[in-house]
């Protein structure tokens, strides 16, 4: 298994490492029931699960 030669300074290896940051998340707004929401995430909206803005499961289902 291969060694490092030298020992990676702090500052280089913080210097890499500036570019891995946190994205903020895209959010979206269903145009059927107005609720913000992440693109590719189901949501629920008065016990009914959406996604795409059809309902995927409703709270009568459930029951």
């Amino acid at each position: 298994m291969a060694h490092p030669k030298r020992k990676t300074s702090k500052t280089r290896r913080d210097k890499r490492r500036t570019h891995h940051k946190a994205t903020a998340a895209v959010l979206a707004k269903c145009p059927v029931t107005g609720e913000i929401h992440q693109y590719h995430r189901a949501y629920m909206v008065d016990g009914d699960l959406y996604y795409r803005g059809k309902i995927v499961v409703s709270s009568t289902e459930k029951a």
